[in-house]
């Protein structure tokens, strides 16, 4: 899905709230992490994602700027 304004943005996450999601986010000089998560909340600038595979420290949260998948910083896919 291609986005061409933060609103845009704002508005596809909202409609995916509660959704199982696949993150892979850019963290620099060739090292991508890749997880798996729920979108729980949304805010005026970023949204929340609750991550499963952490099972030894309980739930671990992610925030995500709504900029980051407008630059392609964060990759968002939906699971099904």
């Amino acid at each position: 899905m291609k986005q061409l304004d933060l609103k845009s943005v704002r508005r596809a996450v909202d409609s995916h709230i509660g959704s199982r999601v696949r993150i892979r986010s850019n963290r620099g000089r060739h090292r991508v992490e890749v997880a798996e998560g729920i979108i729980s909340e949304t805010y005026p600038s970023i949204f929340t994602i609750q991550l499963v595979n952490y099972v030894d420290e309980g739930t671990k949260t992610m925030s995500v700027s709504y900029a980051d998948i407008l630059t392609k910083e964060v990759q968002l896919m939906l699971c099904s």
